[in-house]
This record gives structure tokens, C-alpha cells and sequence, in this order.
């Protein structure tokens, strides 16, 4: 599981984790909880260009869709097949083996930062 307080945060609830110039990306736990019950999860295909603030993937739960915007612009480089296989994931361990893609990117954009993503969501 990554350490949230190190991740790096969009507006519109997912979280970024850079490792050189690649950003695993997922949506955080409250966004997991707002969705409810994640029974299916659409993402992009390896090799896909994604552009910021652009939408990547749908998120489906019982109780509505939800939509993966991109934060940042790149190459996806790998999709989570597990989550693919077994939407839960996301609401059971968001940070860690519900990650959703992986994206190859030259530069990132600002995204906020542990404190300032919680004062957006005040939890």
C-alpha cells in the first residue's frame, strides 16, 4: 500500500504515485467510498495517449458511474488486469492492489498535495 501523506492528488480524486517518469494512478479511498460498491471498472489499453484532465476510464458501482480522468499527459504502459478482473479492489485497497494505470509521461503537471487534497474533501 503506498503512504498517502507522499502521494501526490488531483481535484477530481485521484491520486498520483511518480517513480521516475512513470505515474501509477488510482482513485483515493474517499472517492471509493462516495462510489459505493465497485462491480466494474473500464480502463485504457497499454499503449493508449492520454491527454490531462481528459476522461481515461469509467468506474461503475452500484449506485452510479463514475469517470478516471487522466492527470497527466503520456503513454499508458500498463492497465491493472486485477482490478479488470476483480472491480473490488478498488474500494478494498485503493492505494495499493487497486491501483488502476500506469502512464509514461515527459512532465508533470501540479497536482496537490496530501494536505491540500484533504482540505478539498475535508476528511
Amino acid at each position: 500500500m503506498a503512504d498517502k501523506t507522499t502521494l501526490q492528488y488531483t481535484k477530481e480524486h485521484e491520486w498520483v504515485l511518480v517513480e521516475g517518469s512513470v505515474a501509477t494512478v488510482g482513485i483515493t479511498d474517499f472517492a471509493a467510498g462516495q462510489l459505493g460498491d465497485i462491480v466494474y471498472v473500464d480502463l485504457p489499453k497499454a499503449g493508449s495517449t492520454i491527454a490531462e484532465g481528459k476522461v481515461v476510464g469509467e468506474i461503475e458501482s452500484t449506485k452510479s458511474v463514475g469517470e478516471l480522468f487522466a492527470p497527466v499527459n503520456g503513454t499508458v504502459v500498463e492497465s491493472n488486469d486485477a482490478v479488470a478482473a476483480s472491480p473490488e479492489l478498488v474500494n478494498s485497497d485503493p492505494f495499493g492492489e487497486g491501483w488502476l494505470i500506469k502512464v509514461e509521461f515527459a512532465e508533470l503537471p501540479a497536482l496537490l498535495s496530501f494536505d491540500e487534497y484533504t482540505a478539498l474533501t475535508g476528511e
